[in-house]
């Protein structure tokens, strides 16, 4: 089967971004990993890796400088579609981030965005209790060391 066509919707700004640029390096049921640059260069972010866990509702990211410097690990909480007839995945942020940086230090950001989702009707209550409940679920990873194994997999695909 032919690697699908990622898509990125975000609920805040609301878009649906063609990954057109994104290279599959690993394509399975439960998971996705791609090699990437950045749609907009910032300052400091130029490229990446990425992997989406399908099954746990994660896609986490190795941001990384023009020089190869690591700048953190970003963890997106995602809701995925795949629509079988065009061979496509639509990966929804829902919203709330963590970053882990490399000395270690674990930031939760983005959460007043859930309130803002759902206020304006852009977040559904389930997709609420989703995204609250995987982030939960990821903490516990991170806290527990048990993602450290996730990150060595990603780590063994960067080329």
């Amino acid at each position: 089967m032919a690697h699908p066509t990622l898509y990125r919707k975000r609920l805040i700004p609301e878009e649906c971004v063609l990954l057109k640029d994104d290279v599959i390096l690993l394509f399975e049921t439960d998971r996705i990993v791609t090699k990437w640059n950045a749609l907009k260069p910032k300052k400091n972010l130029h490229h990446g890796y990425s992997c989406y866990l399908l099954d746990l509702g994660i896609k986490f990211s190795k941001f990384y400088k023009e020089d190869n410097t690591l700048l953190y690990w970003y963890i997106d909480i995602i809701e995925s579609e795949f629509y079988a007839d065009k061979n496509e995945y639509v990966m929804t942020d829902l919203l709330a981030d963590v970053l882990i940086y490399p000395d270690g230090f674990v930031k939760v950001i983005d959460l007043e965005e859930l309130v803002t989702a759902l206020d304006e009707e852009l977040l559904t209550l389930n997709q609420l209790k989703t995204s609250i409940s995987t982030l939960d679920h990821l903490l516990r990873l991170i806290y527990s060391g048990e993602f450290k194994h996730y990150q060595d997999f990603l780590e063994s695909y960067e080329v």
